[in-house]
């Protein structure tokens, strides 16, 4: 096999809470994670040398070591002393620094193609794994589905499926630093925390009215403080007709959920914001 073509989706947090600031400098969080339709795309292509290139249809994207799909591929390359490189073509539609794992996603995939090239015969555990030296949100993406997300993000548990439902999605024409925002968050001062358990509850029952009343997200205060539009297009997408609405990770992307896609279109039909990005999307 010389090129495989896969799918890397993006995620969104259903509940985000951070318990405290661990000895090695990370935060302890508890959330639930689930994975959506939209993604990107990727064509990993074997090369002669132990080369590894990255194109992509986004000039956001960087080429080199600072790019997750990169840091992954040159991980098994050095792991297995593989005698082959890769080229790694990704077709962007997960918006770029939004809080949605588009880099976390593109890394899963390289992580699963280059299992499949190369016939590394690794377990989707052991590929999380490896996802994990390589950022928190990683394993998750390599796992997909449902998920409550312990430690710094890579310690998984897999919930059930939630209800179908679809997304309104909104991302501004800006992007955050996760890292400032975290440096940001006063712990101590968090006035509202999510009830993960009684979210989990609902995920269990297929409530899906009951997931989107325990929607929270701690960061939101933050990146809120910074941006408070945000705040503003939360209120829009309720208004639209949506169950709940959320800003996923450290932002800036904000999401609203829909029973049906024909409420998600019309409501994003009727957003008017001009420089954002409106996608439609699905859960499950």
């Amino acid at each position: 096999m010389y090129a495989v073509e896969l799918e890397a989706k993006a995620k969104i947090n259903l509940t985000l809470d951070v318990l405290y600031k661990r000895p090695d400098g990370y935060h302890q969080v508890e959330m639930i994670m689930q994975e959506i339709s939209l993604r990107d795309y990727l064509v990993i292509s074997l090369l002669p040398k132990k080369d590894i290139r990255i194109v992509a249809d986004s000039k956001a994207i960087p080429d080199g070591e600072a790019n997750l799909a990169f840091k992954a591929a040159k991980l098994l390359i050095e792991e297995f002393n593989l005698d082959a490189g890769v080229e790694i073509k990704i077709f962007k539609e997960i918006p770029v620094a939004a809080g949605l794992a588009g880099g976390s996603a593109d890394a899963a995939a390289v992580l699963k193609g280059m299992n499949e090239i190369f016939e590394l015969g690794l377990s989707t555990e052991e590929l999380m794994l490896f996802g994990e030296k390589l950022g928190a949100d990683v394993p998750f993406c390599v796992m997909g589905g449902t998920a409550l997300a312990c430690g710094k993000g890579e310690e998984l548990s897999r919930l059930p499926a939630v209800p179908p439902a679809s997304l309104v999605l909104i991302k501004p024409p800006y992007s955050v630093s996760t890292r400032e925002v975290y440096n940001r968050l006063k712990i101590n001062s968090i006035k509202k925390r999510p009830e993960t358990q009684t979210v989990i509850e609902s995920i269990k029952k297929g409530d899906l009215e009951g997931i989107a009343k325990g929607l929270c997200n701690v960061l939101e205060e933050v990146t809120f403080a910074q941006h408070p539009e945000l705040r503003k297009f939360k209120e829009m997408l309720k208004e639209r007709g949506a169950f709940g609405s959320l800003m996923s990770g450290s932002g800036p992307t904000v999401y609203g959920i829909f029973e049906t896609k024909k409420d998600a279109e019309r409501a994003a039909t009727s957003l008017s914001l001009p420089g954002c990005t409106i996608l439609i999307s699905c859960m499950a």
